[in-house]
């Protein structure tokens, strides 16, 4: 059985959580809270020296870090992952994309609002217009198609929704983004999971 050390809070974690679920694999899940500074203990950093969250140890004692490393190791084989060459690349665009403009901006401007309850004033306006960007690029990659690769879930759908759904929380309003908002609504049927979004976009 792996281990999973992560925060509830954190779409990085919930993204490893969503593939052991989704294949099947036993987990046992270690709540390490970021914001109780749980992640710059000694026994954490000796887990992970980066002091981040998601980290995991494999059944052979084995240590994994970084949310999409992690959801790969995990789906190598599975219908996570494209067999095609062309479409397994087109996943890992979406994948590095979603670690380089999308979780930077959303995700970040989510903590600073929702959890460490700062005011619009004390927020970088940028997350905003980097958060308003990102799901832009998303709403036109939608138009036409149900998941981001392949015409099935992927890999990409699971890392991309695991903030999405939670957009609200940094002040992102899903529903002028129409077909992000049916997309999150599928990938959580698919998932199994109750909807994160608000009640009048449900």
């Amino acid at each position: 059985m792996i281990t999973i050390y992560g925060d509830t809070i954190s779409g990085n974690c919930l993204k490893v959580k969503f593939v052991a679920e989704r294949l099947n694999i036993p987990y046992r899940w270690v709540e390490t809270s970021v914001v109780r500074r749980e992640t710059r203990t000694s026994d954490f950093l000796s887990i992970n020296p980066a002091g981040q969250v998601p980290a995991v140890v494999l059944a052979d004692g084995r240590l994994l870090s970084q949310s999409n490393a992690i959801m790969l190791h995990l789906a190598e084989g599975s219908d996570l992952i494209p067999t095609d060459s062309y479409e397994r690349a087109v996943m890992f665009q979406w994948l590095f994309w979603e670690q380089y403009n999308h979780e930077p901006t959303i995700a970040t401007r989510r903590f600073h609002l929702h959890y460490l309850k700062k005011s619009e004033a004390e927020i970088n306006p940028a997350l905003k217009e980097g958060g308003e960007a990102a799901l832009a690029r998303m709403e036109g990659q939608l138009n036409g198609h149900e998941y981001f690769v392949s015409g099935r879930l992927s890999l990409a759908d699971i890392a991309l929704v695991s903030y999405t759904r939670f957009a609200h929380e940094g002040g992102f309003d899903l529903g002028q983004y129409p077909r992000v908002r049916n997309w999150v609504l599928r990938i959580e049927k698919g998932l199994g999971l109750p909807s994160a979004l608000p009640a009048h976009l449900q």
